[in-house]
């Protein structure tokens, strides 16, 4: 029996012994499960505890060696001290190598739910980016189409005339919204916004005809001159002469918007007999006009740019002499300044003529008017190309050196002093910048073609620096 007991023990703990060292070498193969070795070391320990305790427990204890804790311990040890070996040659614990394949995993699922999300938040933002570009493009264009064509006639071949009435102390706007009431512009808002561009505050109060084909600064004259204190009978036309227009040109204007034919106007300009009756009508006005010579046309400059109503039953002579009234009802302002000045009539619109086309801003006006002062007073020719041009009978931009030698009373380059007359009919401002000129000692000036800005000099030599600089630049 004791042999009996004996051999259980010695099974009982051969058998343990076995699991264990099974469970090493199994560990040593490198089990690939996915069980976590530490279960297997916990699961091995309780087994151990278990067969110790039954061993320990036996009727037959006494009679054999009981199996001691500490080779428990020892196995323990080995097997954690072998666990720790292989790790420390760097082969990572199964355990931990499962926490961290999961937590590799989560990561790497984190970054593409991120990285999916940016994407999809990129093309958001892109799309939201192109429709913003898109709505601001289209409403760019759709305002800049409304601008333009507020800028623009009403209807460009109505020519049928309406009366309209600007009420006394009308501001702007209201003024605006007059004119887009009876149908004459487009747009209110853009004439009112015109008008603060344009700085036009001096709009007159009365009666106006307008015809839905004018032009905002055809208006924009219209209203400055003033309307009538009265309704007047609808005109059948309208004829708008502008600023430095010759008389050439007047008569394709009076050609186009009227019954009357260009050459009909000629005629009557060239006639001495009308000329005379004029003369006798506004005696103070043409009184320097009759005793010049060699004049091509004797009222060139005596025509005031502006918009005059065109009837059917109106003579030509009569639509002429609406146009001398309105010269006439201008100079008479500056009549006694004209005489404080020892000047006349003629030589006043001759200069004011060269001065209209020579500048554009009315301080470059006044310093061109003094530059022509102190070249007659030096007794040099006035040596302006708008004579040339005049003397030719051409339009055009340059004047060549051939230009200069033309045999012409006009042309200034050749012959001193004012010239046989006007050469354009000037505006009210050219009139007022040769009355009233800003005084300087320069005796030459040229013109920027490209911007228009005028540069003056004192002597040959820097004048030509200037020609150098600022129009032969142009001719290259």
């Amino acid at each position: 029996m004791a042999d009996d007991n004996q051999n259980k023990q010695d099974h009982s703990t051969s058998s343990f012994k076995d699991q264990v060292l099974r469970s090493l070498r199994g560990e040593e193969i490198g089990n690939d499960s996915s069980a976590s070795s530490e279960h297997k070391a916990q699961s091995l320990s309780q087994h151990n505890e278990a067969e110790y305790n039954r061993t320990d427990s036996s009727p037959y204890s006494n009679q054999s060696e009981p199996a001691k804790p500490v080779e428990m311990e020892s196995v323990g040890s080995r097997s954690t001290e072998h666990q720790s070996r292989r790790a420390g040659q760097g082969q990572p614990n199964e355990p931990e190598e499962f926490g961290n394949s999961l937590g590799s995993n989560n990561e790497n699922k984190s970054k593409q739910t991120r990285k999916k999300e940016d994407r999809i938040v990129s093309r958001i933002v892109l799309i939201v980016a192109s429709v913003l570009l898109l709505v601001i493009a289209i409403f760019g264009f759709t305002f800049y189409k409304y601008v333009d064509a507020g800028l623009q006639p009403l209807d460009k071949k109505d020519t049928k005339l309406v009366q309209v009435h600007i009420p006394e102390d009308s501001s702007n706007k209201k003024i605006a919204n007059i004119l887009e009431e009876t149908k004459v512009i487009k747009s209110g808002i853009i004439f009112n916004y015109y008008a603060k561009f344009k700085n036009l505050t001096d709009f007159q109060a009365g009666y106006y005809q307008m015809s839905p084909n004018m032009t905002l600064d055809e208006i924009g004259a219209l209203l400055r001159e003033g309307g009538t204190a009265e309704p007047t009978q609808i005109a059948d036309g309208k004829v708008t002469i502008p600023e430095g227009y010759d008389i050439d040109k007047i008569g394709d204007a009076v050609e186009k918007n009227t019954d009357y034919n260009k050459k009909q106007f000629i005629e009557l300009m060239k006639n001495q007999e009308f000329f005379d009756t004029m003369k006798q009508k506004y005696p103070e006005l043409l009184a320097s006009a009759a005793e010049a010579k060699d004049v091509r046309y004797r009222l060139e400059g005596y025509l005031f740019p502006a918009t005059y109503d065109y009837y059917k039953e109106l003579k030509l002579e009569d639509f002429v002499d609406k146009m001398i009234a309105k010269t006439n009802s201008v100079i008479e302002p500056f009549i006694p300044m004209v005489h404080s000045k020892g000047m006349t009539i003629q030589q006043v619109l001759t200069l004011a003529s060269l001065v209209e086309k020579e500048g554009v801003k009315e301080e470059d006006r006044k310093k061109i008017a003094q530059v022509f002062f102190n070249r007659i007073a030096a007794n040099m020719p006035l040596q302006s190309d708008i004579s040339i041009l005049y003397a030719l009978g051409e339009h055009k931009e340059l004047v060549s050196y051939t230009d200069l030698e033309v045999d012409s009373p006009y042309n200034l380059y050749k012959n001193t002093g004012y010239g046989p007359g006007p050469l354009d009919s000037p505006s009210e401002q050219a009139i007022n910048a040769v009355l009233n000129p800003i005084q300087n000692n320069y005796l030459y000036f040229v013109a920027d073609i490209s911007t228009g800005d005028v540069y003056f000099a004192e002597t040959y030599e820097q004048h030509q620096v200037l020609v150098a600089k600022y129009v032969n630049k142009e001719t290259e």
